[in-house]
């Protein structure tokens, strides 16, 4: 994988946020021209300037701009809109025309971003748009055709100055594999400052910039090898049993799985053990995949069905590409066009809260799919849907539409002379409809979190297909209104992720978004307790949780996590609940530095790879540590990458973790140390021995006196400024705390 070395990341990062800041100041002029926040329009917009109005006005509604009782309207969100796909555009623009994929429509011929200014001053048009264009129609799924946002016409001096940005960035950026998933993390760099330094609770508007972190290609190839590369190995080695019992390393049965296809796929990070021999004499015995086999798994690479909850810019959706092409080119004897195609039909699913993420997913996928087959060709509708939209409307509104859709099919309700009697195809609609408001009313906070399942039955009244069906007839028709179609165009994305989100999948992997629940906004908090309660201390152990209802009993899910859960007592119910039930296959810690970003800095993370079948009690998990001990020159990310591949893997067994302290999970066994636990004990914290002589709650005082000090207590459970409510009489050390007789000041070294 060629990745972009740090001097051009810095370029990358330098254009994209200057970009931002050109493309939003100019978005606002370009809405601020058409009156777009005005209540009214202004009579001397033509006729073409006002429709768009209209239409401008419906879709920043439907972002979540509020309309005011005065008629004006926020554009905030509309924007963020303008100026994003203005911009991404051109940059998908640039990205296919140096990579020879940016094709004429009329011709079919691939041309170079001189051979677009050529074309652009034969036509008398700006050569970007020109560009801009042709990508937007060989994009289809990711540009949506008839979006309002990209009608706003920029001023020159923005578009010249966007043009200049993108023009300094130098060819080798856009060759890099990696350089799509870095651009809307650099995108949103400023606004996660700014929520940072903010300090507000983290919701729906601001969970997208700052849980966006780049997840480093060897976690992804680490994470698919230790579970697609371990079921396929297994599979070879059932076949072939004298590999596993005579090879003399991991690398031989690494290269004896190596798929061939299409240059060829190597398991670089997929880790093996040898059992001990049958014997009992403590002999080697023959070789087996770290991390099982997988035996539970279908048989053929065409079944397995893999989902990316947050997929981000689509890193694991690449990777899975990549495998399973060639995985489905041996198996079958497909062409590698045939491969991408059903492969992108049957294999990779992936959602994302953020809309904006997932268009680029969706792009980053049909980019990587094109070189794969070395031309673009077409491909089938992308599995990726955004979970965190909202309906925007009243429930209300959502049933008219469809109403409207029900008429569109033919399917209207019969009136009678007494009532209206509902036809069956019109009444499963409002009802799919309606539930469909109601799961995604909260969708922009709690995204791929959202469970249709524990919905009511009439979510799959209509099937999805179906439905979009009739959305499509909605959209096509000419009398539909603005604000019913860009409802419809909402609607058929939530279909489609609620279809995503009720299924079954062989595999779940992800890099989960890290959110602590002292940073959560309330909304996310009360979900968390509801929903995910054993697993509420962060939105990270939430989604560990989740995915178990996506992968039932026979699938798996691979995460990257904070290593913290793995031993805090925070999380000691979530860890016995999956340890008794759950089947561990990997844990890999990578603790301080995993990841190559500055703005993960202080993250410690692990890898964990979990079943949902329960083991039987001899189970050995495979354990793998990179991190650095505590005081020592840290491990930096490529260095981890190297040693995932060959540090020695303890296989301590799952059942014993269960008898750790709080149930925490070491990739090692204790030992014959003793614990501390067994030759000590701490009762109580800082403490008084007369709490109601000495102690008070602070709101009781106006204002504190110099002889009282704040108190820092603990807490039963996590909630905001939990242990911050007592103070104490102190009086500097030196008052009637001191002298009382009987009182004791215990845990007073805190006080100094």
């Amino acid at each position: 994988m060629a990745a972009l070395d740090r001097g051009l990341r810095r370029e990358l990062a330098r254009a994209v946020q200057k970009a931002r800041k050109i493309a939003e100041s100019g978005a606002r002029a370009a809405l601020g021209a058409l009156m777009v926040e005005q209540a009214e329009g202004d009579a001397a917009l033509t006729a073409p300037d006002r429709a768009l109005r209209r239409r401008l006005r419906a879709h920043g509604r439907q972002l979540g701009d509020p309309r005011k009782p005065s008629g004006k309207q926020e554009v905030d969100r509309l924007a963020h809109e303008v100026a994003y796909e203005h911009w991404h555009r051109m940059l998908f623009a640039r990205f296919l025309a140096e990579n020879g994929l940016l094709i004429e429509p009329e011709s079919g011929m691939a041309l170079s971003l001189s051979e677009c200014r050529e074309l652009a001053r034969e036509r008398g048009e700006d050569p970007w748009a020109v560009a801009g264009g042709f990508a937007a129609k060989m994009l289809p799924g990711v540009f949506r055709p008839d979006d309002p946002a990209l009608e706003v016409t920029l001023a020159p001096e923005t578009r010249g100055a966007l043009e200049k940005t993108l023009a300094g960035l130098p060819a080798p950026v856009f060759q890099a594999d990696d350089a799509l998933g870095w651009t809307y993390q650099y995108w949103q760099t400023d606004r996660k400052n700014e929520v940072n330094a903010s300090g507000v609770k983290i919701g729906a508007d601001e969970l997208p910039a700052v849980t966006q972190l780049f997840t480093e290609p060897y976690m992804v190839r680490f994470l698919f090898h230790n579970t697609v590369g371990a079921w396929r190995a297994g599979r070879l080695l059932a076949e072939r049993p004298e590999l596993a019992e005579h090879v003399k390393s991991e690398g031989e049965l690494r290269r004896a799985i190596r798929l061939e296809a299409k240059g060829g796929y190597d398991f670089d990070f997929l880790r093996f053990v040898q059992e001990e021999a049958e014997d009992g004499n403590g002999a080697p015995g023959p070789w087996r995949p770290a991390a099982g086999s997988y035996d539970r798994w279908p048989t053929r690479a065409a079944d397995l069905r893999v989902l990316d909850p947050c997929c981000g810019s689509g890193h694991f959706l690449v990777e899975g590409l990549q495998l399973f092409v060639r995985l489905r080119m041996e198996e079958e004897g497909l062409s590698v066009a045939d491969a991408i195609d059903v492969v992108l039909r049957h294999n990779l699913h992936g959602l994302e809260i953020d809309a904006r993420c997932a268009q680029i997913a969706a792009f980053s996928v049909a980019f990587a799919a094109w070189k794969l087959a070395g031309e673009p060709t077409t491909l089938p509708p992308l599995r990726i849907a955004c979970s965190g939209l909202a309906p925007n409307a009243a429930k209300d509104e959502w049933i008219g539409l469809a109403e409207q859709a029900a008429r569109a099919a033919g399917a209207a309700p019969h009136k009678t002379l007494y009532r209206t009697q509902d036809t069956l195809p019109s009444s499963a609609l409002r009802q799919t409809f309606g539930t469909l408001h109601d799961l995604f009313s909260d969708g922009p906070t709690i995204g791929s979190l959202i469970d249709p399942r524990e919905a009511d039955a009439s979510m799959f009244s209509m099937k999805f297909d179906a439905v979009q069906h009739l959305l499509d007839t909605v959209l096509n028709r000419t009398e539909t209104g603005v604000e019913r179609r860009e409802r419809a165009v909402a609607a058929a994305g939530m279909a489609e992720a609620a279809s995503l989100l009720a299924d079954t999948y062989s595999l779940v992997i992800t890099n989960v978004p890290y959110l602590a629940r002292g940073r959560q906004d309330f909304l996310l908090r009360e979900v968390g307790k509801s929903r995910f309660n054993a697993a509420k201390g962060d939105l990270a152990t939430m989604f560990v949780e989740r995915a178990f209802r996506w992968t039932a009993d026979d699938g798996t899910e691979a995460f990257v996590v904070p290593q913290n859960w793995l031993f805090l007592k925070t999380y000691d119910r979530l860890r016995g609940n999956l340890l008794r039930g759950k089947r561990w296959r990997v844990v890999a810690r990578l603790g301080e530095n995993a990841f190559d970003d500055s703005a993960a800095a202080g993250a410690f993370a692990a890898m964990t790879i979990v079943s949902g079948d329960t083991p039987w009690s001899g189970w050995p998990m495979a354990g793998i540590d990179v991190s650095a001990p505590r005081g020592d020159t840290p491990i930096l990310a490529s260095e981890k990458a190297d040693r995932l591949a060959v540090v020695a893997v303890n296989t301590p067994l799952q059942a014993d973790q269960l008898g750790n302290p709080d149930a925490a999970v070491l990739h090692r066994p204790f030992g014959e140390g003793r614990l501390f636990q067994a030759v000590t004990e701490a009762h109580q914290g800082i403490a008084t021995g007369d709490q109601a002589c000495f102690g008070r709650q602070f709101w009781e005082f106006p204002r504190l006196s110099e002889n009282w000090i704040f108190q820092q207590t603990t807490v039963e459970e996590t909630i905001d400024f939990g242990g911050r409510q007592h103070v104490m009489h102190w009086e500097e050390g030196e008052g009637g705390l001191q002298r009382r007789e009987g009182v004791r000041v215990q845990g007073g070294g805190g006080m100094e």
